[in-house]
């Protein structure tokens, strides 16, 4: 389950939301003014984003060596057509 609280909510809270957190795996955000600005999620999730985010980085990496000789422009093209046929399927 995911929980939105207010940073002031949280702050008089920790402890409950630690125990809510690590216990009944829930996630926290916390709004300020409204407004999302951070999420506790438990030490497993965090990791797995963790690895996530380093296998997207490597990913990334991977395609820009790949296109760099190839003109932004020309690349862009490429893009689009690759996503248009994506949309043309659904």
């Amino acid at each position: 389950m995911i929980t939105e609280v207010s940073a002031v909510n949280f702050r008089q809270n920790l402890g409950e939301m630690l125990n809510q957190v690590q216990y009944r795996n829930d996630s926290i955000v916390i709004n300020k003014d409204g407004k999302p600005v951070a999420a506790l999620v438990d030490a497993e999730t965090f990791a797995r984003i963790r690895r996530m985010r380093d296998r997207f980085d490597a990913l990334t990496e991977r395609i820009s060596q790949a296109y760099a000789e190839v003109p932004a422009t020309e690349g862009m093209a490429e893009i689009e057509a690759a996503v248009a046929a994506e949309r043309h399927k659904r």
